[in-house]
Parts: C-alpha cells; sequence; structure tokens
C-alpha cells in the first residue's frame, strides 16, 4: 500500500475532545473517526487490526470446534419477552418500532436468537454438542459512552456459544473455552488477567472476565501477585496486601483494567424459558446446556493502545499491527519501488510511504502510526536499508536480503 493512496492521512493534533489515549491516538493516526458519541467507523488502517485480532481468534475457537456463521441484528420484541429480558434489558438495548406497530431491539447479545435456532434443529442427544460462533455488531445503550472505542454503543464483537445435553459436558467445555481464550490473549500479547465476576443481565451464576491490567481501565480488579487467582470489584470481599485465598503464598494486588472478554455458564434457564428441549437417551424430555463467551475485537484494539504507547504514536506488535513494514522513502533514495515489490513478494504487507513532502513528517507520522519495523532508505542508505524496531531506538544498517530473511525469520 502506497501512503498516498491510504485514507486518511494523520492529523497533526488529536480531537479536543479525546480523553482517552486510544481516542487521542487512533483519531489522530487514522484508524477509527467518530461519527457521534459511541459510534466509530473503522477505517481501512483499523480494519486491518481489528482483522488480524478477528483472525487470531478465529483460529482458537476453531481448534476447539467452533462453526463460524451470522446471526441477524434487528430482532422481534416476542423473542425476548420469551425470556423476560425485554424489560429486564430495556436500559441497555435499544428498543423501536415500525410504521405497522411491530416491535423490535437491536440486539445487545445473541443468546435468544441461538436458543432459537436451536429448539428448530436439536432433537435428539445424538445432535449435541454444539458449538457455534460469529463476529458481528453489538448495540448497547451506554448512558455516557466515553473512553474512546473502549465504551462505544456500537462495537464489534465475537460471540461464541455451546449447547449440551449435561451440566458436566457444558463444564468441560467452559474449561476449554477458558484455555483457548488465554491463549488468544496470549498471541495478542497481553499480560490477561482472569478474574471471576458476576452474571449482571446474563445469569445469576459467577461468570469469568478477561481482564488487561491499565491505567486507563474502567474496572477494578484484584488478583495475586503469584498464581491466577483473581476477583472483580463486585466479587471481592478482602482486603488488599493479604495472602492469596488459593495458593497462600502471593499476595492480592488491586488495579485498573480493562475487560476484553467474558465466559458465561448459563446453565438450562435459557432453554426452560424458550421450550428448547431435547431426548435423552432414555427418551426423557430434557433442557438444553448452554453456555456463551465473548470478545471484543473492537475493544481489545483500544486496549492495545492503552497499554502500548509512548509520547509519539502508538506502538504495535507484529500479531495486531497493519502493516508488517512501514517503508520510509527519503530524498536520493535508490530503488524504492524495486524494494517494495521485493518485500511484497516476500510475502509481507508493506506500507510504502512514498510522499513528495518533508522527511520528517514522514518519520514522526510513522511514530504515530506505530508498525513494529520501520526501514528508511535515502541517499545516505545508499544501497542498504535503515532498519529500526518502534519501541527501539537502536538502528542498523542492513541488505535487502538480510531485511527479508529477518521478517521471514519472526514472522
Amino acid at each position: 500500500m502506497k501512503s498516498s493512496e491510504l485514507f486518511p492521512h494523520a492529523l497533526k493534533e488529536p480531537p479536543k475532545d479525546a480523553e482517552s489515549i486510544n481516542h487521542q491516538l487512533l483519531v489522530r493516526a487514522g484508524f477509527i473517526d467518530q461519527l457521534m458519541a459511541g459510534s466509530w467507523t473503522l477505517l481501512p488502517l483499523g480494519w486491518r487490526v481489528v482483522n488480524r485480532i478477528n483472525q487470531v481468534i478465529r483460529e482458537e475457537i476453531n481448534a476447539i470446534n467452533g462453526q463460524e456463521m451470522l446471526m441477524p441484528l434487528m430482532t422481534p420484541r416476542s423473542i425476548w419477552q420469551e425470556t423476560g429480558r425485554w424489560q429486564k434489558a430495556e436500559e441497555v438495548m435499544y428498543q423501536f418500532s415500525d410504521d405497522g406497530g411491530r416491535e423490535y431491539g437491536l440486539a445487545f447479545t445473541h443468546e435468544e436468537i441461538l436458543m432459537d435456532l436451536l429448539r428448530k434443529r436439536v432433537n435428539t442427544y445424538a445432535d449435541l454438542p454444539i458449538y457455534l460462533y460469529h463476529f458481528s455488531t453489538k448495540f448497547r445503550n451506554e448512558a455516557r459512552a466515553r473512553s474512546g472505542i473502549l465504551r462505544s454503543r456500537e462495537f464489534m464483537m465475537k460471540d461464541l456459544y455451546s449447547a449440551h445435553a449435561s451440566e458436566a459436558d457444558l463444564m468441560d467445555y467452559y474449561q476449554k473455552v477458558k484455555e483457548a481464550y488465554i491463549r488468544i490473549f496470549q498471541r495478542l500479547g497481553f499480560n490477561c488477567r482472569v478474574t471471576e465476576a458476576l452474571g449482571g443481565v446474563f445469569t445469576e451464576n459467577y461468570t469469568h472476565e478477561f481482564q488487561i491490567p491499565s491505567e486507563g481501565g474502567e474496572d477494578v480488579i484484584f488478583y495475586c501477585d503469584q498464581c491466577d487467582w483473581g476477583q472483580n470489584k463486585e466479587v471481592f470481599k478482602g482486603q488488599v496486601g493479604q495472602p492469596c485465598p488459593k495458593c497462600q503464598k502471593g499476595k492480592i494486588i488491586q488495579s485498573r483494567a480493562i475487560e476484553v472478554g467474558n465466559i458465561f455458564p448459563l446453565g438450562t434457564w435459557f432453554a426452560e424459558k424458550m421450550k428448547a428441549f431435547f431426548t435423552d437417551q432414555n427418551n426423557q424430555k430434557r433442557p438444553i446446556w448452554f453456555g456463551s463467551y465473548g470478545i471484543g475485537s473492537t475493544r481489545v484494539m483500544g486496549a492495545w493502545v492503552e497499554i502500548s504507547h509512548d509520547d509519539k504514536g502508538i506502538i504495535w506488535n507484529k500479531t495486531m499491527a497493519p502493516f508488517d513494514v512501514h517503508l520510509i522513502e527519503l530524498p536520493g533514495a535508490k530503488n524504492a519501488l524495486e524494494i517494495y515489490q521485493k518485500l511484497q513478494e516476500a510475502g509481507l504487507e508493506v506500507l510504502w510511504d512514498e510522499r513528495d513532502i518533508n522527511a520528517g513528517q514522514k518519520l514522526v507520522e510513522a511514530d504515530l502510526i506505530g508498525i513494529p519495523v520501520r526501514l528508511v532508505i535515502s541517499e545516505k542508505t545508499k544501497d542498504q536499508i535503515e532498519w529500526r524496531l518502534r519501541n527501539k531506538e537502536k538502528t542498523e544498517l542492513l541488505s535487502l536480503s538480510e531485511v527479508v530473511n529477518r521478517l521471514q525469520k519472526e514472522s
């Protein structure tokens, strides 16, 4: 991709109303644009990042037998009334009617819609278990949409739903999802903490949240400095500094954090309310055991920027970065087009800044956008290429073949 063709170009200053780091940097660098409070356009750079995040999620969910699909966003009032959530969730759900008086809601989650699908298609225990997921827009009527893309009224989310013939099978899969989520966030580069939480409008049982410690986070979590124990503030009853209740060796730490995922063991409540039954081995009617598991893809992007930036801009890692390398062409550079083409032929995704603008502006924008590897070619570099990592000050002069070999090895 040539920088001259990339839309839009970076801004010199962040938006005046931007308080959070992700709002300031993602807008200024050209990853997102705000239409109104809580409503964001994913611009080409932002869409590339979210697609890379989604691909990691997709690979790990497919590995635990998830099947990808897509469900509707506009849903009828009747299906929510079956569980009583039309009234229970009216503060968070956008509800409206058409000219004929028919009432609808924009999906803030998809349990009812998935359960409706199951009751149409599942007949016996032989049809279970089932694992279905989709990437979809969610709508939630946030009273105070803020913190940039972290708390929006419209956002992208991965929902996974599982259906089972027994509680034991549900909890076995619940653990597999928990482990898959840990792998997802590790691959994405996060130091993620798993915390016990309340179920909100989803369930009365304890659930689990996946939290990224961050000063810019809106949640408060408590976790052990030695093991994997953790709870959020709604559940926690102890005191900071006390011994960990699980390992007894570590101490409890308090931190602000950003929630990027959650998992819910929903039991048979939805199936009982919506009459979604299957016939077991003894020819008895049983309600389907149900689980729900979410990751906010756009929130993940915002969370990374909150924890990985400096005073110059964003610092992406190679997993999430919109491009593998940022090629900066300065005056006097030789064979810029050839280098660009050779890098692409090697299977690398390259952003090539070939614009006829001030060299300083190019370097400033490169730091702002934050692609992990910056390659500079100029009159000074001659037949070599200046290599620099975004999170390091050190530069090296390498040949094109050395650059390609290093990039391929690291990928």
